[in-house]
């Protein structure tokens, strides 16, 4: 989270503006640029199953959320659409823990993009080290110019992205 803390960096977003269904579930961006965004959730009875750990829902919802922003902001601001959302579940959260998604483009290019996104829970010792919790790969559709309804929203992304 070297970047977030970094004093060039922008100030993390009001969710609500940016995301509403992240903000609903509790994430908060720590980073958006073209080429990497990361941000973080805290493991909430609103986002868990009823056996108190992580919905894996959300963890679709988390990557294909946060590759879609990375996909807007990589495209120049262009209208994006998500074609396919594969997710593997590798390891769960419990209710209470913190965990960060990692996204990054694999392809940006023409119209399509790919991205990976790898969400991991933050162990709370000071070692701080971080277990895969599970990995998605998203393609997305970056085909037209966002329409002038979303002038609002691409200058709120801009005054909180390291462009």
């Amino acid at each position: 989270m070297a970047e977030a803390e970094d004093s060039s960096s922008p100030p993390p977003p009001p969710m609500a503006s940016i995301d509403r269904a992240l903000h609903a579930v509790g994430f908060q961006y720590t980073l958006i640029s073209p080429g990497k965004l990361t941000g973080r959730l805290k493991v909430t009875e609103t986002c868990c199953q009823p056996f108190d750990v992580l919905n894996g829902g959300v963890s679709a919802l988390v990557a294909e959320s946060v590759a879609s922003l990375g996909a807007y902001v990589a495209s120049g601001f262009r209208r994006v659409a998500g074609v396919q959302l594969c997710t593997n579940h590798v390891k769960a959260a419990l209710l209470g823990e913190e965990v960060e998604a990692e996204a990054k483009p694999i392809q940006v290019g023409g119209a399509i993009q790919v991205w990976e996104v790898q969400i991991r829970k933050i162990d709370p010792s000071p070692s701080g080290s971080k277990a895969l919790l599970s990995t998605s790969k998203v393609t997305l559709l970056c085909y037209r110019q966002a329409p002038n309804a979303v002038n609002d929203y691409a200058l709120t992304i801009k005054k909180y992205a390291k462009l």
